[in-house]
């Protein structure tokens, strides 16, 4: 994998909007130390988190009621999130699945479950085939994804569930050394905290990485 380093693509008084490389953690000594560093700021609050293999769009608040402010948006399902994935084989030309999912925090792993059970919850997501690649044998599908509920690895699973793993994801069974997974956050819409404005940031995934060529 090619080493990224992030880049701030906007910042005011109360929030930051950054491209997360894929390979940085989004918490605690990750890229909020980074971004208090570069920017020289005491606090960087955390409102949501891409997984250390995934890359893309993330905000932070630069003030805790900021940051509450877009928490709150967040767990109301209410922001808007795209991601863009390669995942293994053929998959249907769109699609909305809904599942149970599971989180085993002892695993750091999800489930897609059967029925109702503590700490199972609803998650939902659309999605929509951008291209098909045929190569060495194999077949993978470029989709393009929309997120309606935000749970841990709810992408990765619910794709991997169906036999369509991401690739490079070898926790839920896909093919690759699992440094670096074929995830990457492309859109971000929210309301700004204070102003109510709304934000819409988008970022393509890194043109010179051959991971995504």
């Amino acid at each position: 994998m090619k080493e990224q380093v992030p880049t701030i693509r906007y910042e005011d008084d109360e929030i930051l909007v950054v491209i997360k490389p894929q390979g940085m953690v989004s918490q605690q000594e990750g890229l909020p130390t980074w971004l208090q560093e570069q920017r020289g700021i005491p606090e960087v609050y955390v409102v949501h988190r891409l997984d250390r293999q995934t890359g893309g769009v993330m905000v932070y608040g630069k003030t805790s009621v900021a940051a509450a402010a877009l928490s709150a948006q967040f767990q109301a399902n209410q922001v808007q999130k795209e991601y863009v994935a390669i995942v293994e084989g053929e998959v249907p030309s769109e699609g909305q699945w809904e599942d149970l999912l599971f989180y085993d925090r002892r695993q750091n792993k999800a489930f897609c479950v059967d029925k109702e059970r503590k700490g199972a919850k609803l998650a939902q997501l659309s999605f929509k085939r951008e291209k098909v690649f045929q190569g060495a044998g194999e077949t993978r599908s470029m989709v393009s994804v929309h997120l309606q509920t935000g749970r841990t690895h709810q992408i990765r699973v619910q794709f991997a569930s169906r036999k369509h793993p991401i690739v490079g994801d070898r926790r839920y069974g896909g093919k690759g050394d699992g440094k670096q997974i074929a995830l990457w956050c492309q859109l971000l819409s929210f309301l700004h905290p204070t102003t109510k404005e709304p934000m819409l940031f988008q970022q393509d995934t890194p043109v010179d990485d051959p991971f995504w060529q």
